[in-house]
């Protein structure tokens, strides 16, 4: 059981951080913070959420991905705590991740730097972590055949 709720936990923070900096925040806030304060948080939950949000949002702006883990880290361990002292919680928090589950199914932040460098490709080129039928139509066009050198009139 203590491995179900390991794994629930850190489940559970990984999409607390992704809602944290996604449009369903408004929603969500507050029915975290009173999930929190269930297992003996009280009233600076909030305020709490508030401030690693305000962390997370920064961390993004900057692309600094080590900050968001602290930040998972930080609430895995809460989530944890809350669910040692009271395992009913579980259910709630379950019901919560499946109502709002994590934005856009990613589960995590990533952060991608891209680098191109050297000669142009005419073709595409898709960079992404997670892809799902993924349909690129129609044809791309031949690139031109190198002309052969005219042929020298023998003698």
């Amino acid at each position: 059981m203590e491995a179900e709720l390991t794994a629930l936990a850190a489940s559970g923070a990984t999409s607390l951080v992704g809602l944290m900096v996604s449009d369903a925040w408004g929603q969500v806030r507050g029915r975290l913070a009173a999930f929190f304060a269930r297992g003996g948080d009280g009233g600076t939950v909030g305020g709490q959420l508030d401030s690693s949000r305000a962390e997370l949002v920064a961390a993004q702006q900057a692309g600094d991905a080590d900050t968001a883990a602290d930040v998972a880290d930080e609430w895995r361990a809460r989530l944890r705590r809350v669910l040692r002292a009271d395992p009913a919680a579980a259910a709630e928090l379950r019901a919560l991740l499946d109502e709002f589950g994590s934005p856009a199914g990613s589960g995590s932040i990533s952060v991608v730097h891209n680098t191109f460098s050297g000669t142009a490709y005419n073709s595409p080129v898709i960079q992404a972590r997670d892809v799902n039928n993924l349909s690129i139509g129609g044809a791309w066009p031949t690139p031109p055949a190198h002309p052969t050198p005219p042929a020298t009139p023998s003698e």
